[in-house]
């Protein structure tokens, strides 16, 4: 049927104009650039269009003006020879408003320039100059306007070694000012850094880092003991893995403060044993120097940087003084305040051999050996030390006038050596003595005396190392 609903519908006819355009006047300069692909990386680097323009010629050639036709002839005075038209103005040229914008610097662009016009919103009343009807007194002085900013110094400057000791000068400064030097800065004679207000504050008044409610009771000055320094340049800390005193009871033994260990040759089987490793650190420490280009090492400069060399194991028999009076005795004995140091008196024992002199009587209690050893000859400040505090005044053992006035005084630690009862070697019918049962030693008679010149050569040696002076003999 034909009387169905009549739908309307546009119709959209699709109409091409032609668009001709004449080609450019100057074709374009076609590049060969060879297509290797965006997975070279070759066509998304920074440095693609850069290189290009480098390597292309320019085509345009550049005449005298430089493209700028200059017509002199408008200008009076310039073919007589004044010249006077074509230099500056010494007055200054009044500049449009629209053409001020023109001349800001490069670093003002993209910051708010609201200090540049007339109007007072947005802006702090004490920042206001006093080109806008008054401002702060600091920016009206001019003392403090000109006063130069402190650099802050970068992470680089930090670590220069001339920076680092300017660091290290700042901090004797802060601890002792009056001794601070105020003379010029040379290369000679370095100055601290700078104390800021902040660095003082935190000395005058220190505050726990972790717990701010802990209140400072007492300080103590870091300082080495000179007078302590041993003839092998540094002390030997040695653990024991049990108690070395069997049935010892509630009470505390003395005697152990007055122990002895005696060091036994060593085995054939240590030294191979030390042979081994001694042989394994020299190859690691070969292989790290092929890694770092080959460079050569001597041992002390290896052995400060790398990993410490291999020590020998040993074995040690424990000795105690014979009798508990004899502590006492041998303690005043190594008293450098004590005035009685030297009486014959101090001594608990006669000596075996008819010479009548006294001595001081040690038993042995056992046999130990070495099951761990840490440490570095070359270096005994590496990983530990020993700190002792001294308040000052009197020795309380002897009662006189102590050597160290109030401080926390180190002591180097060459070597720790950890100890553990040896057992005993079985042995059958027959069978000859060990090494270990020939060198026994039941009874150590000891006698105390002033050090000899060798050992007090070797003593002055270390401390003039600790204390800066033979480095500076041999420089």
């Amino acid at each position: 049927m034909s009387g169905g609903r009549v739908y309307h519908q546009d119709y959209i006819a699709r109409i091409r104009y032609s668009n001709v355009l004449p080609p450019p006047p100057n074709p374009p300069k076609l590049l060969e650039i060879p297509n290797t692909g965006l997975a070279s990386g070759q066509y998304t680097s920074a440095g693609f269009a850069s290189r290009l323009a480098r390597e292309q010629p320019l085509n345009v050639e550049a005449d005298a003006e430089l493209g700028m036709p200059i017509d002199l002839v408008g200008l009076p005075g310039v073919f007589e020879g004044d010249d006077s038209v074509l230099l500056a103005s010494d007055e200054p040229v009044s500049l449009h408003p629209h053409d001020r914008a023109l001349l800001r610097p490069l670093s003002t662009l993209g910051k708010p320039s609201s200090l540049a016009g007339g109007v007072s919103f947005l802006r702090r009343t004490e920042y206001m100059t006093a080109a806008g009807g008054g401002g702060h007194s600091g920016l009206r002085d001019p003392g403090k306007r000109l006063a130069p900013k402190r650099k802050k110094q970068t992470d680089a400057e930090k670590n220069e070694p001339i920076n680092i000791l300017r660091s290290i000068l700042k901090g004797f400064d802060i601890a002792y000012p009056q001794d601070a030097y105020k003379g010029p800065d040379t290369v000679q004679n370095l100055r601290g850094e700078e104390i800021t207000a902040e660095e003082r504050r935190a000395w005058d008044h220190p505050r726990h880092p972790a717990k701010p409610n802990l209140k400072l009771v007492d300080s103590y000055p870091v300082l080495p003991d000179l007078e302590a320094v041993t003839e092998t340049g540094g002390y030997i800390v040695a653990k024991f893995q049990t108690n070395p005193i069997a049935n010892q009871g509630p009470a505390y033994d003395e005697r152990v403060d007055a122990g002895l260990l005696r060091v036994l040759e060593p085995t054939a089987e240590q030294d191979e044993a030390y042979r081994v490793r001694l042989a394994e650190h020299e190859a690691a420490m070969a292989a790290e120097g092929n890694n770092d280009g080959g460079a050569s090492r001597t041992a002390a400069a290896a052995a400060a940087k790398g990993p410490s060399p291999p020590q020998p194991h040993y074995d040690y028999e424990f000795f105690l003084p014979a009798s508990h009076e004899a502590v006492r005795g041998l303690k005043r004995k190594f008293s450098t305040t004590d005035p009685g140091r030297e009486d014959e008196a101090l001594y608990d024992a006669e000596k075996t051999e008819a010479t009548g002199r006294r001595c001081f009587r040690f038993d042995r209690i056992r046999c130990y050996e070495t099951y761990q050893q840490t440490g570095n000859p070359h270096d005994p400040y590496d990983e530990t030390v020993a700190l002792a505090l001294h308040d000052g005044g009197n020795s309380p053992a002897a009662g006189e006038e102590g050597r160290l006035q109030k401080g926390a005084y180190y002591y180097p630690i060459v070597q720790r050596t950890f100890i553990r009862p040896k057992r005993k070697a079985q042995r059958t019918p027959g069978m000859q003595l060990d090494d270990e049962q020939e060198n026994r030693v039941d009874v150590l008679e000891i006698e105390v005396r002033e050090p000899d010149e060798r050992e007090v050569a070797d003593r002055q040696g270390f401390r003039e190392k600790l204390e800066g002076e033979g480095e500076l003999a041999e420089a």
